[in-house]
């Protein structure tokens, strides 16, 4: 039987080479597996790209999101060929929800105060604002489980995201109708784990925790992470 394939979706301040290790593991057990680039300008523009990506991967897929991620293939993974969905650290925002509200009912996490502030324009020359994580923060909030000099060069090489991902709402919650697992990463400092624990819980998703985890989960445990995946793609295939 042919494996659906696994699409990671990368989250904010990163790119899809954060995917690297995870990315070695799947192929390693005959995973067929893609790590698209993620826009980061918004929810719904970003959740549309997926959702054109995913009318071109033939058969079915399951996807996977880290961090923001997770709020995209809630909203994408409505398509048809989508079996599974997969959260590792990861918002998981209801039908109607923003990243705003989904975190209103929760401590803040460091990643609220330490945050830049930049600016880029748009098409009709307005102007728009993104934020990445302040460099000197960035090993504490993101990394802290990383080599040190690894997470000095994913501090440099950070894109950032627009603020319209964090009031946008999503447009629908592809959990209700399709089966879910969630990696709660247990000492991240970007998104609160009780905010992922409550996401994950509401969803009824397949939890596992790495009590020691920080947000960059998915580059200091490629393998547990993997083997999450694999849950998901063996339950679906």
């Amino acid at each position: 039987m042919t494996n659906p394939t696994v699409v990671l979706v990368h989250g904010a301040f990163a790119d899809a080479t954060g995917w690297i290790g995870v990315i070695s593991e799947l192929r390693s057990r005959g995973i067929p597996v893609i790590a698209p680039s993620n826009p980061l300008r918004g929810l719904t523009s970003d959740a549309a790209y997926l959702a054109s990506v995913l009318t071109q991967v033939d058969g079915p897929a399951v996807l996977v999101g880290h961090a923001y991620g997770g709020a995209l293939i809630t909203a994408a993974g409505a398509a048809e060929n989508v079996v599974g969905l997969v959260y590792v650290a990861a918002y998981v925002p209801h039908e109607g929800e923003s990243l705003d509200r989904l975190q209103e009912g929760f401590p803040a996490s460091p990643l609220t105060d330490n945050l830049k502030e930049w600016t880029y324009p748009l098409p009709d020359g307005a102007s728009a604002v993104e934020v990445t994580i302040e460099e000197t923060a960035f090993p504490s909030v993101f990394a802290a489980d990383v080599p040190e000099e690894v997470s000095a060069v994913l501090a440099a090489a950070q894109r950032p995201l627009a603020t319209a991902a964090f009031t946008e709402t999503a447009s629908t919650a592809a959990w209700r109708t399709k089966p879910s697992w969630a990696l709660v990463a247990g000492a991240d400092r970007t998104v609160s784990p009780e905010v992922q624990r409550f996401g994950a819980a509401r969803a009824g998703a397949a939890v596992v925790e790495l009590p020691d985890a920080s947000h960059a989960v998915a580059l200091s445990e490629p393998t547990r992470v993997a083997d999450l995946i694999e849950d998901a793609v063996r339950a679906t295939s």
